[in-house]
């Protein structure tokens, strides 16, 4: 057995590609290493982690609705007005009208989502392109976050705070550990082996398809285990009051919740049909406005969302929040392996793109570089892989992007599967998309 073979094709690929397939993964590694080592293992405290997370979690949030927009074939400019608007909205009726915390978050979700139907009603149904409807809405929302704060900060009360500062409560005997922070490792731990020991199953059954050798599998499940264990017992054994962020919490069960979404069911199957070849995809009976809509509206209900997290763990709304936020959300897009022309994406990406960012961001300040720097090179970044992978994909080369999306190039704009997904008669007439 030729085992160098079998690890380039099933330890990385899945039984289908190899290692390079998962380069935005290396970049990722890569980038931790480094910055561990320039700041002698300050990176992976278990200090540092938990404030990664909670400081961008709203920006990998944001990244989960980008990305469906993206993969529709529109963008979105104004989300970080809409984050801002929600936050001092709910914060002025909080503070002045004594709304319950619980009730305040409702209440952002309500605004998020009128203002996406907003938004959503100029693009689906006026026919207005996205890019000036949502930069119509960065200007109108920017200004109604000034008008209605009269340009000050408005603070928020405590319990509303956890949700963007909070943690993992304390409970059970003493391990030493955050106790809830060591279940949901190990919760996580189990779905890895269901996950892997799962796709081994249906592989077998697949007819043509050869299954990884077993011992491929356990390398594959060990390092997974390896990693779940080591970040679980970094946040479980921070200082006492300290564990897994509640953020985080709420990123990891809609990244679950939106990629079961947009991989097993016909709405999110649409939504990469849309984006493929929007034609062919209405003449196989999607309904191409109420895509455009939800796309929309779903995403001011996350932008929302992120505004009152990050209005949480800033303990108040302000004028500057949710600034270039759009951008953030954007780069982390891209850099997580969706196309420009729409059609190719995934929400795993994205997060991993959201992670590059974060950790750049992070370790770049770390070491002591400047808030101009920064930017700089988080700029050069992002332009130097979308431009290195575009190069690489005109060449006949590797390309990242089309790698990592290669699961969806056939699928989603394809508009027999959108039709079969309901079940119905695929008319092979048709087109499909390219």
């Amino acid at each position: 057995m030729n085992y160098v073979r079998d690890l380039q094709r099933f330890l990385f690929g899945g039984g289908t590609s190899n290692a390079r397939q998962f380069g935005m993964i290396f970049t990722l590694v890569a980038i931790i290493l480094f910055f561990q080592i320039r700041t002698d293992g300050l990176l992976l405290t278990s200090g540092n982690l938990m404030s990664l997370i909670q400081g961008y979690a709203y920006i990998s949030i944001l990244s989960i609705g980008m990305l469906m927009v993206i993969v529709a074939g529109h963008i979105d400019l104004s989300v970080g007005s809409v984050a801002a608007f929600t936050g001092i909205v709910v914060a002025k009726q909080m503070a002045e009208n004594d709304l319950p915390w619980p009730l305040g978050i409702l209440l952002g979700l309500i605004v998020g989502a009128a203002i996406g139907a907003w938004q959503g009603f100029w693009v689906a149904y006026i026919g207005v392109p996205a890019f000036i409807v949502t930069l119509a809405g960065m200007l109108l929302f920017r200004g109604g976050n000034q008008y209605i704060g009269n340009a000050d900060t408005v603070p928020v009360p405590e319990g509303f705070r956890d949700i963007g500062a909070g943690y993992l409560p304390e409970v059970g005997p003493d391990t030493g550990y955050n106790n809830p922070t060591l279940i949901l490792g190990l919760v996580i731990c189990v779905a890895v082996v269901v996950r892997e020991l799962r796709a081994r199953q249906v592989r077998r059954q697949m007819e043509g398809a050869t299954p990884a050798p077993l011992w491929i599998t356990g390398v594959r499940i060990a390092v997974l285990l390896a990693l779940v264990v080591y970040v679980t017992l970094r946040f479980a054994g921070g200082r006492v009051g300290t564990s897994f962020p509640i953020s985080g919490i709420i990123l990891l069960v809609l990244a679950v919740a939106y990629s079961f979404y947009t991989r097993n069911t016909a709405g999110g199957r649409y939504i990469y049909a849309v984006g493929g070849n929007a034609r062919a995809a209405e003449l196989s009976g999607v309904k191409l406005r109420r895509v455009n809509f939800m796309v929309m509206m779903n995403m001011s209900v996350l932008a929302a969302l992120a505004g009152m997290i990050y209005v949480a763990r800033s303990t108040a709304s302000g004028p500057q929040d949710g600034l270039s936020w759009e951008l953030d959300a954007i780069a982390a897009v891209f850099i997580g392996g969706a196309a420009v022309s729409g059609g190719l994406g995934t929400i795993s990406g994205a997060i991993v793109g959201g992670l590059v960012m974060a950790v750049l961001s992070n370790g770049l300040q770390l070491i002591g570089t400047g808030s101009d720097m920064v930017q700089i090179i988080k700029g050069l970044f992002l332009l130097a892989a979308v431009a290195l992978d575009v190069y690489n994909k005109n060449q006949g080369r590797f390309s990242v992007i089309e790698a990592l999306t290669r699961p969806f190039r056939s699928d989603p704009p394809d508009p027999g599967l959108v039709s079969l997904a309901d079940g119905g008669h695929q008319d092979r007439t048709t087109t499909p998309a390219s």
